[in-house]
């Protein structure tokens, strides 16, 4: 056979870790093995919402509500031989994944493991998949990316790339050094953060006293004012953040963007149909629908509900210009990359379960989480008719039928 041609499975591979004889299946499996080895401050960070959690559940339910319609007797026999049938072309074909799902933004990895966003990346270039690396990474922008090139050079194959995930911080002369630092490293994007004016009401941080071990800091943002902070408690934290954070932001903002890089730009933070056309009026080249892990405002919507809504204000847009969607937030199964690309995403972003992969087994962990989820969605694909992945052209009628109103 030859490259492309491989014989490829889409039954669970039977997962394990150094020291465990428990086998991981799914992504629950490699959560619950995440919350056995993490400590309960670091735990409880990365799985907590805001408030009451509510969006935060409904993240993950309204997935659940939403139904496939699987055709049958359709040849998709070439999804069993042809390594490339997941793979997806964004931003106007300057990036290539094997899969149509990108490692979100997701702060202070070296919490999970100790390489942290080092081990990320390099299960990113082994994947062949976008990683979004965080302003709030406890790893230096240019260690990430020298760990992601060591990493290409074992996987010459793939096309992998860095984004770099940015606040747009009151001292515009340390974003631009930031912008800087990243652009001059290698990534190929800014995904910009538009919904932090400042942050939410995390209270199970409060309770626990959220604090980086001693050993780490926030490495690109670090100073002596953040470093105090760091070491203190999670007020002390929120507080300094909030001190840098703009809440004076508009639209307008994204020019100055332009001014500085020539990276393309995209906005996270979308949960609107107008927001979704402002963003495509100020030149955006991708927007990622997204509550913010449901980490801001609690008892909004979830992402896949106003997907649609969103689609729909850039598809009736007159602007010529192809403008990415993205979407993350509460995909947990194969099926739901199906469902979120059924009704007009580009490619999902997912964050935790990466975190969960990374601590159950540091770098091969995440490569693990990734693989589930590629074989996870393409046997989806096969047992809904799907010859190729559905497209923003499709009908959404035509692959799920969305829930109707609760209310």
């Amino acid at each position: 056979m030859s490259k492309k041609q491989t014989k490829e499975t889409t039954l669970p591979k039977n997962a394990t870790i150094p020291g465990s004889s428990r086998i991981l299946l799914n992504i629950e499996d490699y959560h619950q093995v995440a919350k056995e080895k993490l400590s309960k401050m670091a735990y409880d960070y990365y799985r907590s919402g805001a408030d009451d959690e509510i969006t935060l559940q409904e993240n993950v339910d309204a997935y659940r509500r939403i139904k496939l319609r699987p055709r049958v007797f359709v040849d998709v026999s070439h999804h069993s031989t042809n390594t490339e049938c997941c793979s997806v072309s964004l931003l106007n074909g300057q990036t290539t994944c094997s899969i149509p799902l990108l490692i979100a933004p997701t702060a202070m990895h070296r919490m999970a493991d100790d390489e942290g966003e080092c081990s990320t990346a390099r299960a990113a270039a082994r994947a062949n998949t976008v990683m979004i690396l965080s302003s709030l990474s406890t790893t230096r922008i240019e260690d990430v990316a020298q760990a992601h090139q060591q990493a290409l050079k074992q996987y010459p194959t793939s096309t992998s790339q860095l984004w770099f995930q940015l606040y747009i911080l009151k001292d515009r002369a340390f974003t631009k050094r930031l912008v800087e630092r990243a652009e001059n490293a290698g990534f190929r994007a800014l995904v910009v953060t538009v919904d932090a004016c400042r942050f939410g009401n995390r209270e199970i941080d409060h309770r626990n006293g959220f604090r980086l071990p001693e050993n780490m800091q926030l490495e690109n943002l670090y100073d002596a004012g953040l470093k105090q902070a760091q070491n203190e408690h999670v007020s002390a934290l929120n507080d300094f953040i909030a001190n840098n954070l703009d809440a004076s932001l508009t639209w307008s903002d994204i020019k100055w963007l332009r001014q500085i890089s020539r990276l393309p730009i995209i906005v996270k933070g979308i949960m609107t149909g107008e927001d979704a056309q402002l963003a495509a009026q100020a030149g955006v080249d991708g927007i990622v629908v997204s509550n913010h892990g449901a980490r801001q405002v609690d008892t909004t919507f979830s992402t896949i509900e106003v997907l649609p809504e969103i689609v729909t204000a850039i598809r009736t847009m007159s602007n010529k210009k192809k403008i990415d969607i993205y979407i993350d937030g509460g995909i947990r199964r194969g099926t739901d990359i199906l469902k979120a690309l059924a009704l007009g995403a580009d490619a999902v972003l997912v964050g935790r379960p990466i975190l969960w992969g990374l601590a159950a087994n540091g770098s091969q962990g995440v490569f693990d989480v990734l693989e589930v989820f590629k074989r996870e969605l393409k046997l989806a694909m096969m047992l809904c008719g799907c010859v190729s992945l559905p497209s923003r052209n499709m009908p959404t009628s035509s692959l799920v039928t969305m829930p109707k109103s609760k209310l």
